[in-house]
């Protein structure tokens, strides 16, 4: 972007910190840190603390929880794109031998497999990993499955602790180490670890009623770790939700990210304000929609939330179990502000730095039937096809090096474009997956599937 400052305004920051201290105060939690990054690049971060005189700094852990689900899938991405597995793949295909036998892949990662959302007891979250020393001790021996395999969205501890699992079978090592080297190393997050490293947060419960403070246990959860072990600051979750924004070639590309947050299944409720993608939670916040995850642990709340229209990101993290104002509520709040204090603005238009003849002749009207669309050259020879009346079926196309081009959104998504020409070189019509547009109305008979009657167009 351009023409905004390296910084938000003073005024924009001393929103964004009053809100912080708001959530702390009513909140009642011991400690509250959180940031904002704008374009991919931080643009502020603030601290707000029970002791006076001390606020954490940008360097102090804090447990994630849930958010680890989000690295665990990237790791799954990954294994996927180097042909390692198959999204489609039945766990058993690779870790046979577990309750979740006939659970795929990206049911696993979509929270759609149907299984139990918690371990057998003692509850996880509270107990040392030694006490599920198997994989057998992390689902129910009876009934694993409480809803039919890939028809709803019901969250799975357990699920991502066996993605992890599959994560160390694959790699022939624990899926902690597999983490470190091929995504927290390349993004330079070396804050983010499995236990916690000093300096680091003390995770409290804090009364219901009275204004005093239990502290929580620090487990190691074992192999339940995937589902919410990590700890990490403020820094470093600046740069995963810039990674998370953009990808990198070193982690996880732009089109794989861009998979994970599409909705899997269908919406959690009838309004879509909330549904899951794999391994990334999309909720609509203010009338903007936004993907990301929260966590909590005993003793810390966490979020973490990316809007793609407005080019925002936020994060927060606290250290109290709940509170009036949790973490990931505070995190969607400072996006809104932003936006709303210092909205986007737009790219400056600029024109295509070469021409292509041969394009830009494709571009203009085009019928599908009677239904009008327009067709437009965008850069980097992609063609959008937008309708003219109507919802109508719309799409960007990618170029492929065949001279076809692919769909990359909505109803032709991964259909192929083509360019049918006549013997002489003209341009006859498009082929979009068998659906033929024409430079008329039901142009020349020969393009359209069943002919044109041939007293053409006529009244009555």
């Amino acid at each position: 972007m351009t023409d905004l400052p390296a910084e938000l305004l003073p005024a924009t920051r001393r929103a964004l910190l009053h809100r912080l201290a708001v959530a702390q105060a009513e909140g009642r939690t011991p400690s509250m840190v959180a940031g904002v990054l704008r374009d991919g690049q931080p643009v502020w971060s603030g601290a707000r603390s029970m002791v006076d005189g001390h606020a954490p700094t940008p360097d102090v852990q804090y447990r994630i929880g849930s958010l680890t689900k989000t690295f665990v899938a990237v790791l799954v991405l990954r294994l996927r794109d180097e042909g390692l597995l198959d999204l489609a793949d039945p766990l058993s295909r690779h870790l046979p031998g577990t309750p979740a036998d006939e659970a795929t892949v990206v049911q696993l990662l979509a929270h759609s497999s149907g299984l139990t959302a918690e371990t057998p007891g003692p509850w996880w979250e509270r107990t040392e990993g030694s006490l599920r020393p198997g994989l057998d001790n992390l689902l129910e021996a009876e009934r694993p499955l409480k809803h039919p395999a890939g028809r709803v969205h019901h969250y799975s501890n357990p699920g991502y602790a066996l993605l992890g699992a599959l994560v160390t079978k694959l790699r022939g090592e624990p899926w902690g180490e597999v983490l470190r080297r091929e995504v927290l190393a390349p993004l330079g997050m070396d804050r983010t670890t499995l236990l916690p490293e000093h300096p680091h947060a003390g995770g409290f419960a804090v009364h219901p009623w009275a204004d005093v403070l239990l502290p929580e246990p620090l487990t190691d959860t074992g192999l339940m770790g995937p589902a919410g072990q990590l700890w990490s600051t403020v820094a470093d979750l600046a740069r995963w939700a810039a990674f998370l924004t953009t990808g990198d070639d070193k982690v996880l590309s732009a089109e794989s990210l861009a998979e994970m947050r599409c909705p899997a299944v269908a919406p959690d409720d009838a309004e879509w304000t909330s549904g899951y993608g794999l391994g990334l939670q999309l909720r609509r916040h203010e009338g903007r929609l936004l993907y990301g995850h929260t966590g909590s642990m005993p003793g810390f709340t966490a979020g973490l939330w990316i809007s793609e229209a407005d080019g925002l990101a936020a994060y927060a993290l606290s250290n109290a179990t709940s509170g009036a104002a949790s973490a990931s509520a505070l995190a969607a709040q400072l996006i809104a502000l932003t936006a709303e204090l210092e909205p986007r603005l737009p790219e400056p238009w600029r024109p295509l730095p070469a021409v292509d003849a041969e394009l830009v002749e494709l571009t203009g009207p085009w019928y599908w039937g009677a239904a009008p669309a327009a067709l437009r050259l965008r850069p980097g020879r992609v063609l959008e096809l937008t309708p003219l009346t109507g919802t109508g079926r719309g799409s960007r196309f990618r170029p492929e090096p065949d001279g076809t081009w692919t769909g990359v959104e909505n109803y032709f998504a991964g259909e192929t474009l083509r360019v049918v020409r006549h013997p002489d070189g003209t341009v006859s019509h498009l082929d979009i997956g068998s659906f033929v547009y024409t430079r008329e109305p039901y142009g020349p008979a020969g393009a359209v599937p069943g002919g044109v009657d041939p007293e053409g167009w006529r009244t009555f």
